[in-house]
């Protein structure tokens, strides 16, 4: 990895490591795991070899292995020492991949490669693992999330300390994906999102609930400065008057983006020479065609 240091990966592992240990908040990642079941099941064919890379618990691999067309099932995450589950482990970061060209079927991962530094170069490593014909199926957190933790604090930040800091990390921007699954070498790339709001009863169990996820700032540029208690209680008070339902809950909104991709294979669809359409566009509309530069007169 050449290129700047967005996140902070050692303290990401830690602090995944202390809502281990807190008691992790698993709703999000295992309704993305259920999603991610749904969208392997319609895929009829059978993969033998399946990598599950940094998803901070084992929901992925629960699903998949109820599923008859998955083989062995290979946790790939940098807690491998300390994963307690049923299924194979190894140690590997997702921005350096110990596996061998063309040796997986499929490649998933859940609300992790969000934390990347490098990933259009992570996205290269997958697709060299992955053989002809292989699939990645992955999912992340989207840069829509926690809009509104990101408004309050810098309304509260800025009116308090007379300036602001990143407190929310830059998360994927979907219309980015496709161009990038392509530039990887992926055929056939597919990028859609799902938007879910969650109500809390207060921006501090938002907070918790982001504590115990193990989601909490780790951008490199944070500030490293204690949160001032007058800016915390005036970003909750905040949260209250823009973001609250008339039964005085707060809203936090999750951006979910999938983002899938074939490593190319003879077998897929290519797409159709220019020119060799066996229809003219105008006779399946219904209408005229017109040289270019003349001016369409009148609907018949």
């Amino acid at each position: 990895m050449t290129g700047p240091s967005i996140f902070d990966r050692e303290l990401l592992r830690w602090r995944q490591r202390r809502a281990g240990a807190l008691g992790a908040e698993s709703f999000l990642i295992d309704r993305v795991a259920a999603d991610l079941g749904e969208r392997i099941a319609v895929v009829l064919r059978r993969f033998e070899r399946v990598v599950d890379l940094g998803t901070p618990t084992d929901a992925v691999r629960r699903v998949l292995a109820a599923n008859d067309n998955v083989g062995t099932i290979i946790a790939a995450t940098p807690h491998a020492a300390w994963l307690d589950d049923a299924f194979p482990r190894v140690a590997a970061d997702e921005e350096a991949l110990p596996f061998a060209d063309g040796s997986l079927d499929l490649v998933v991962s859940a609300l992790a490669l969000q934390f990347v530094n490098d990933l259009p170069g992570t996205l290269i490593q997958i697709r060299r693992a992955l053989k002809s014909d292989g699939l990645l199926l992955a999912a992340m957190i989207g840069g829509d999330s926690l809009s509104e933790l990101r408004e309050v604090f810098a309304a509260a930040e800025s009116e308090i300390e007379g300036g602001i800091s990143p407190r929310v990390a830059p998360f994927a921007d979907a219309r980015e994906m496709g161009a990038l699954l392509q530039r990887a070498g992926f055929a056939l790339p597919v990028v859609d999102s799902d938007r879910l709001v969650v109500r809390y009863d207060s921006a501090f169990a938002l907070m918790r609930d982001l504590r115990r996820m193990g989601a909490t700032n780790v951008m490199a540029e944070r500030r490293r400065t204690p949160l001032k208690r007058g800016t915390l209680m005036r970003m909750a008070e905040i949260y209250a008057q823009r973001f609250a339902d008339p039964d005085g809950r707060v809203r936090a909104s999750f951006e979910i983006v999938w983002l899938s991709g074939w490593v190319p294979h003879e077998s897929q669809q290519k797409p159709l020479r220019p020119g060799s359409a066996a229809r003219r566009l105008a006779d399946a509309l219904g209408t005229k065609e017109h040289a270019a530069g003349d001016k369409a007169g009148p609907a018949d």
